[in-house]
């Protein structure tokens, strides 16, 4: 059992012309593997987590509150979703989506605008406040873009999170800042 708790409830939720805020991130990680008896090479690897709502898998977000900056917000929901703690790097971007399931009288059609986050992981826990709902999954960008539950999300991923990361690394061959 978890001594963190995840935080319930919309009564500090922000808005912001008529779209709910929300703040999430995509947590990575580099793998090394071996492509060749010589050669090592690394892999970026993402963490996603099943929805309890459907198919699919996601990454950890949630409600942006007033008592918090997006930053926190995202990092916060990393713990409480997905049970990692890491460096906030940067910030990939707002992306726009339609909720079903959080249509509220500050939101009457559902519109949510999320700002997403790459998120460096340095601690996976053992217990955190939504294990007992959520499953963590490691898989490589073209495995996650093939099982990103939401379009928006895997927008998130490949034009937001690859571009910044996955892209300087392969083809520049320099460290990106996390790497170790």
């Amino acid at each position: 059992m978890s001594d963190l708790v995840a935080r319930t409830g919309r009564h500090q939720q922000r808005y912001e012309a008529g779209c709910r805020l929300v703040a999430g991130c995509i947590p990575f990680r580099y793998r090394h593997y071996k492509q060749t008896t010589n050669v090592e090479e690394k892999v970026v690897e993402v963490l996603m987590i099943n929805s309890p709502s459907g198919p699919g898998l996601l990454f950890p977000k949630g409600g942006w509150e007033n008592d918090e900056t997006v930053e926190e917000a995202a990092v916060r929901e990393a713990i409480e979703e997905a049970g990692v703690r890491g460096d906030l790097m940067d910030f990939l971007g707002y992306y726009h989506f339609k909720s079903k399931t959080h249509q509220d009288e500050f939101s009457p059609e559902g519109l949510c605008k999320a700002a997403m986050f790459a998120l460096f992981v340095k601690e996976e826990l053992d217990s955190w406040p939504e294990q007992s709902t959520r499953r963590r999954s490691w898989l490589t960008l073209p495995e996650a873009a093939e099982s990103c539950r939401h379009p928006w999300m895997r927008e998130a991923l490949v034009d937001g999170f690859c571009k910044k990361y996955a892209d300087k690394m392969d083809q520049t061959g320099e460290d990106v800042p996390g790497q170790h």
